[in-house]
């Protein structure tokens, strides 16, 4: 299981930059990350799908709409 996880649908404009975000930080720290796109999950859709996009770090909620990059960074462990 990836400790990262972010959470998207179709047609998010919000999402690019969060997918740049993540991929960043991830590459930094040495690690990989999924993608869900919550559309094909109703009880996601439900959860999530006014929030989009999600970063989950170890399967909860970390942040929404952005990467808080700097927090995100502290939370695995590595520098601001």
């Amino acid at each position: 299981m990836n400790r990262l996880t972010l959470l998207t649908t179709r047609d998010c404009h919000l999402c690019e930059a969060a997918r740049a975000d993540l991929d960043r930080v991830a590459r930094e720290a040495g690690l990989d990350w999924s993608e869900v796109d919550v559309a094909g999950d109703a009880a996601l859709a439900r959860e999530y799908g006014d929030r989009l996009p999600v970063v989950l770090l170890d399967g909860r909620e970390h942040s929404y709409w952005d990467v808080d990059v700097p927090r995100l960074k502290r939370d695995l462990g590595g520098a601001q």
